[in-house]
């Protein structure tokens, strides 16, 4: 049974996304574990970690950004602050759903100074000034306190 339904499902991954995985959810809660397709389960595992990850990191570094820009930006305030703070809202509330996981919180905390780091040359980039501090001025705390801005 299982070199006539594996070559089945393999091909189906290529040409029905949204059916293979349906069909590997069949055979996972039959228990029919000969029949997955193995090879590009866990390659989509694998992905799905490293999508989680990469959210993470994206979030905060356009928090960064902003939390940035609103703070030491001057000359734009008058015409940005608002925009800002519904920017620093979207990606703080995205950032706080990923990091309820212990994992996913614990990688946020090994990337923190990098993404800063990141962030601030953006910024810096951007208003072609040096105004913003060599070290992140927040703390984990703050950032992810909906409440709180700088």
């Amino acid at each position: 049974m299982t070199t006539e339904i594996l070559p089945k499902l393999k091909a189906l991954y290529e040409e029905d996304f949204p059916l293979w995985i349906d069909e590997i959810l069949k055979q996972l809660k039959s228990r029919n574990f000969e029949e997955v397709d193995w090879e590009n389960l866990i390659e989509e595992v694998e992905s799905l970690g490293r999508e989680q990850k990469n959210k993470v990191e994206g979030y905060l570094y356009q928090l960064f950004r902003h939390l940035l820009l609103y703070q030491y930006w001057e000359s734009e305030k008058e015409w940005c602050t608002s925009g800002w703070e519904d920017e620093i809202d979207i990606f703080r509330k995205q950032l706080n759903i990923l990091v309820r996981s212990k994992t996913l919180y614990n990688y946020m905390l090994s990337i923190y100074e990098a993404t800063y780091q990141d962030a601030r040359r953006s910024v810096i980039r951007k208003t072609d000034q040096k105004i913003f501090p060599e070290l992140c001025p927040y703390t984990v705390e703050k950032v992810l306190n909906s409440e709180w801005l700088p």
